[in-house]
């Protein structure tokens, strides 16, 4: 059984991820799934960071039968602005990761990272070979960061790496420079999950407007309220346009404003919390928009099965155009009309059954473009796309190219 060691940027929980998706279906693998560090100054920023600077004691967390969670310790700030300090704190955390190896009987994994700073870690661990899948523009993220210091660890650590993937475009351009063996895998979707969000769709035309009948929508709470999710809504005669996701900073929250104005009527759904230091306050002053906070995925099909059309909005900017949404395919795999912004530029592959808009005024006009579909092949070519892009298939191309390249033995 293969060993590997994931140096991820997102904890296991809550929220899945491509690093989840992809080492949940990674085969004859044992995992060590490491959660990102957290800085010693993040309780400043988000209160619920406190607890994380203990969590490095607790016990490794049981996520499957061959995947086990650890919290390392906390490191110190500004990593990504000072390199000397990046290198003392993968020295610290490759220490925490050879002792959780040696419990757990490991001598030379494979290691999967997905941070430019594992380019300080990488040489400090024994490994049968490094993979670097990057699924971000990292330099271009805002915040205590130096977008040359990170570019240059990134520069780093893909030229050390066995194997690069990534998962857009723009990342394959610049990684491509410095690895050869780099291979673009876009992000993809629990396709058996989102298609059930499809299963009951009869489209219905009232007051003009094709809409989803029925329609199960959980009441929505306050934002900061976000477990409160008990009533059902009826839209059958009102528009709903639904946003799953993050709620961070470079998604375009002008574009939602347009939507709620544009349509008093209706209402715009948000799934999803908010990341610290991004201010929601000016969208929350509309009665249409509705925020029901952090879902459990399971959920997320009996949700967008209320939604009338998927919203895809993202700023314009060097992180909006190399992102790789897991939403969009999500999306996709529904088969309900989706309306999207030229960014990321991967949508423009799906134009034929996507709905994409030049700018904000045009957006609105795309939405109601969408409600008026009457095609059902559109839905269900959205629905082959989605298929096409499954979890299964991306990871099961990335381990042929491991296994071809005899990296995987």
């Amino acid at each position: 059984m293969r060993q590997i060691v994931c140096i991820s940027t997102s904890n296991y929980y809550p929220i899945p991820t491509r690093k989840q998706n992809v080492m949940n279906r990674l085969q004859d693998a044992e995992i060590l799934y490491i959660d990102p560090p957290v800085s010693m100054l993040a309780p400043l920023k988000d209160k619920s960071a406190f607890e994380r600077l203990t969590a490095f004691r607790k016990q490794g967390q049981k996520a499957g039968d061959n995947i086990t969670v650890y919290a390392p310790p906390p490191v110190l700030p500004f990593f990504n602005k000072h390199r000397w300090i990046n290198w003392i704190n993968q020295k610290r955390l490759a220490r925490y990761i050879r002792k959780r190896m040696k419990e757990h009987g490991f001598a030379r994994p494979y290691l999967w990272c997905y941070s430019p700073t594992s380019c300080d870690l990488i040489h400090s661990i024994p490994n049968k070979g490094v993979i670097y899948d990057c699924v971000d523009r990292h330099s271009a993220y805002k915040g205590m960061i130096d977008p040359v210091v990170v570019d240059a660890m990134e520069k780093d650590l893909a030229s050390a790496a066995d194997q690069v993937f990534c998962t857009a475009a723009g990342l394959y351009d610049t990684l491509s420079q410095y690895n050869e063996n780099t291979e673009l895998i876009p992000n993809g979707v629990d396709y058996e999950l989102f298609s059930q969000a499809a299963a009951t769709w009869e489209r219905t035309v009232s007051k003009g407007v094709a809409t989803s009948n029925p329609t199960i929508l959980n009441k929505a709470a306050t934002w900061e309220e976000a477990t409160t999710r008990e009533s059902r809504v009826d839209s059958a005669s009102k528009p709903v346009f639904g946003f799953v996701g993050m709620l961070q900073e470079c998604i375009d929250y002008e574009c939602m404003k347009a939507v709620a104005e544009a349509f008093p009527e209706g209402e715009l759904i948000l799934v999803g919390r908010s990341l610290p230091g991004v201010d929601l306050s000016s969208l929350r002053e509309y009665p249409n928009i509705r925020f029901m906070g952090l879902v459990p995925q399971s959920e997320l099909p009996e949700i967008i099965r209320g939604f009338d059309v998927c919203l895809n909005l993202f700023q314009e900017g060097r992180l909006s155009r190399d992102v790789s949404p897991l939403k969009f395919y999500e999306y996709l795999a529904t088969g309900k009309p989706i309306v999207s912004t030229r960014e990321p530029l991967q949508v423009l592959d799906y134009a034929d059954v996507v709905y994409i808009a030049e700018n904000r005024e045009d957006f609105v006009v795309k939405c109601r473009e969408a409600l008026q579909e009457r095609d059902p092949s559109k839905a269900e070519k959205r629905m082959e796309y989605g298929r096409a892009c499954s979890w299964d298939r991306r990871v099961l191309q990335m381990e042929r190219t491991l296994m071809l390249r005899g990296i995987f033995e």
